[in-house]
C-alpha cells in the first residue's frame, strides 16, 4: 500500500478535453474532466504523504482513437496530432520534475489560460468552432 510505504506514483491519462472540452464529444469530456479532477484531489490530498500524482493532458495523439473521432477529430486534433512516443517522452519528463500537469502539446497551456481568465469568451470561441463544425456537415 502506498501511504504505509510512504512513497507511490499515480498516472492519470486524461486528455486536453479534461481542461477545455472537446465539440462533439460530451461523455468523452465529462469523464476527462471526472479524471482530472480525481488526479488532482489525489496530489492534493496524498502528496505530503508521498504519492506522486500526474496527469497527462494531449491535445490529439496519432492513434486509432484519433481517426475514429471522425469529423470533430479532423477539425480540432488532426492538425496539431503527436506521435504516441511525445507523449510517453513528456510524461518522463513531468516524473523526472515531479510536475503533476504534462502538457505533451504546450499550446494547450495558452488555450487553459484563456479559458481561465475570460470563460465567457472562451465559450463563444468554442460554440464558434461547434457552428463550424455542424456547417461542415458533422
Amino acid at each position: 500500500d502506498w501511504l504505509e510505504r510512504g512513497s507511490g506514483r499515480f498516472v492519470s491519462t486524461a486528455s486536453a478535453a479534461g481542461l477545455l472540452t472537446m465539440i462533439g464529444a460530451a461523455p468523452y469530456s465529462v469523464t476527462k474532466h471526472g479524471a482530472v479532477a480525481f488526479a488532482e484531489w489525489l496530489s492534493l490530498t496524498y502528496r505530503h504523504r508521498g504519492v506522486k500524482v500526474h496527469t497527462i493532458c494531449p491535445q490529439g495523439v496519432r492513434t486509432d482513437m484519433l481517426t475514429a473521432a471522425g469529423s470533430a477529430g479532423e477539425l480540432v486534433l488532426a492538425p496539431t496530432a503527436i506521435e504516441p512516443e511525445a507523449v510517453a517522452d513528456a510524461l518522463f519528463d513531468a516524473m523526472d520534475q515531479d510536475r503533476f500537469m504534462v502538457l505533451p502539446h504546450p499550446e494547450v497551456a495558452g488555450y487553459y489560460r484563456a479559458r481561465a481568465k475570460d470563460p465567457d469568451h472562451w465559450i463563444g470561441s468554442m460554440n464558434h468552432l461547434q457552428q463550424k463544425w455542424e456547417e461542415s456537415g458533422a
